[in-house]
Order: C-alpha cells, then sequence, then structure tokens
C-alpha cells in the first residue's frame, strides 16, 4: 500500500511539475526599455501611465505605452490582473482622450515578439510580456 501512494504522489508531482513551471513562464510582467531608470511603479502609476493619463516616467523621461489589441488574451490578463481593470474600460479611456483632442491612445503591438522589439528599441518604452518572451534587452518593472 506505501509503495502504491508512494506511486501516486510521484506520478503527481510529475504532472504538476510542468504544468507549475509553465505557469511562472506565462505570468504576465510589465517590461520597459532598458534605459529606464525607474525599477518599480505603484498599480496607482502603472493604471495612470496606461489609461494615458500620465504621460512621463516620475524622473520626467517620456513614456511610450505599448499595447496588444483588446481581443489579446495576454493583453486581458496583463489589463486584469495586474492594473485591475477590464481591456474595455482601457479602451474607452483611450476614446474619449482621442476623440476630445486630450491626448492619444497607445502604440499597438501585434504580437509578443513584437512587442519584445518594439519596447527593446524605443527610448521610454513601457508595454508587458509574458516571461517566456523576456531577454536582455528590456527590464522587468515591478508593481507595488
Amino acid at each position: 500500500m506505501a509503495r502504491l501512494i508512494t506511486a501516486i504522489v510521484l506520478a503527481l508531482m510529475v504532472i504538476a511539475g510542468p504544468a507549475m513551471a509553465s505557469d511562472d513562464e506565462s505570468t504576465v510582467v510589465l517590461v520597459a526599455h532598458v534605459d529606464v531608470e525607474t525599477q518599480r511603479l505603484t498599480r496607482d502609476t502603472t493604471r495612470a501611465l496606461f489609461a494615458m493619463r500620465q504621460r512621463s516616467w516620475p524622473d520626467g523621461m517620456a513614456v511610450r505605452v505599448f499595447v496588444l489589441d483588446n481581443n489579446h488574451p495576454v493583453h486581458a490578463r496583463f489589463a486584469k490582473e495586474r492594473l485591475g481593470v477590464y481591456p474595455h474600460q482601457l479602451q474607452l479611456a483611450w476614446d474619449r482622450m482621442v476623440f476630445s483632442g486630450t491626448g492619444q491612445a497607445p502604440m499597438r503591438a501585434f504580437t509578443q515578439p513584437d512587442m519584445l522589439e518594439r519596447l527593446a528599441t524605443t527610448p521610454g518604452a513601457l508595454g508587458y510580456l509574458e516571461r517566456e518572451y523576456l531577454d536582455d534587452r528590456v527590464q522587468v518593472i515591478a508593481i507595488e
């Protein structure tokens, strides 16, 4: 009986191991250009940046915000999990600013590799990626 329990526990560990690793890799993180000096942002500041209400980093450098399409699952996860808003709420804020002439919407990336490239090559850039897409051309910004 003890061998059966041990075998079941080992089988569950083998099955759960890759799932747990992929969960970590699929975590959506806030990402910026490597030259950005800011290392941490509050959730409120992050939300203001993505709502396009705040147009500069805390040190005064201009921020260039990039997002994926509203229907992209990573965009939805980032908006809900990291910003605490629904994607349609962000779109409403962007539309209001564009139509009133008081601001503009963020720039769109089409895929995560495209997002990585844009973040890596645009000074002051801010966006988000799943961990598996990160490389040394960008940096992760902590959200407090």
